[in-house]
């Protein structure tokens, strides 16, 4: 080989050996992941030719939608009965003595102290148990229903309809409630719920707000419903969430909204105020019966505590 080419070639060796030592990488190669910069301004995501950084999208909000059915009181019975419940039945399923606290909605927007709370450990003092027809007139509502393990309330609904609903008297106009519950699979004629119920006893003119309303019996999916005015309009949202296992609902509730919340995320929300309740409302904890006919089976709910906050 003639000097001159000699010398061209080794330099052309050279040259591409130093290309290989500093990591370049050809046109028409292809980078590793490991290879690909993570982009983070808008003149480096230019430079590059697009977005490197993966982005989690947040989960869309729900809006509130409007709903027209026709009146359906969830009428209370006039008597009302305050008791202790009655403790575990044998052969019955042990629920564990504590759950956790999980994350709350309290914890995460700062709510402060409650102004009352129960974690169900000192019976049930404080609560009206209603003693009389059951939801629609349908069943009966009784004290009997409920008991309390380790800690957990427990309303237990039978075959014929016997099940149980109780009311935290008095309430307050605007504030926040939450409660830590689970519900198992039940038959599809059982509604776990917590709701707001209006002391002044004037539904459906004085609202209801459903902020955790349980009727899909696999407890996959959850409700909130927002009851008002004379003719018992709605307002709705669904999640989607797996309620066998424990988890926090609660609401907020203030002069220009209504939020619902699950374990300290927001996923539901009106700033509508015609629908807002006009006077104070109270927490209660229902398992109501709808039924639809054909055989039933002993559906539960169980709640580990509730609390009451101002705003």
């Amino acid at each position: 080989m003639p000097p001159t080419d000699l010398t061209a070639h080794l330099a052309r060796l050279l040259a591409t050996g130093v290309a290989a030592l500093l990591g370049f990488v050809g046109p028409g190669a292809t980078a590793s992941p490991a290879d690909v910069p993570v982009v983070r301004t808008a003149a480096e995501r230019a430079d590059s030719g697009g977005e490197r950084v993966r982005r989690i999208p947040a989960p869309p909000r729900r809006p509130a939608t409007s709903l027209r059915t026709e009146p359906e009181p969830r009428d209370r019975p006039g008597a009302l009965t305050r008791g202790t419940g009655r403790t575990a039945e044998p052969g019955r399923r042990p629920v564990e003595s504590r759950t956790g606290e999980g994350r709350t909605a309290a914890a995460s927007l700062g709510w402060g102290t409650p102004n009352r709370e129960d974690d169900f450990t000192a019976g049930l003092d404080g609560w009206g148990l209603y003693d009389g027809e059951g939801h629609g007139g349908n069943g009966r509502r009784s004290p009997e229903a409920f008991s309390t393990q380790g800690g957990v309330l427990v309303v237990t609904g039978s075959p014929d309809g016997t099940t149980g609903g109780m009311a935290w008297n008095p309430g307050q106009k605007y504030g926040r409630w939450e409660g830590r519950v689970r519900a198992p699979e039940s038959d599809p004629s059982y509604h776990a719920l917590l709701l707001l119920w209006p002391d002044a006893e004037d539904w459906p003119s004085g609202g209801e707000v459903d902020f955790m309303e349980m009727s899909d019996p696999d407890r996959q999916s959850t409700d909130m419903f927002l009851h008002y005015g004379s003719d018992n309009s709605q307002l709705h949202g669904s999640v989607e969430i797996d309620a066998t296992q424990w988890h926090n609902w609660a609401v907020e509730w203030t002069p220009d909204h209504i939020a619902a919340f699950v374990d300290g995320e927001e996923w539901w929300r009106t700033e509508d105020t015609g629908p807002l309740p006009p006077g104070p409302m109270h927490l209660t904890i229902q398992l109501d019966w709808f039924p639809h006919g054909g055989d039933v089976r002993e559906s539960r709910m169980e709640v580990d505590w509730v609390r009451q906050y101002d705003l």
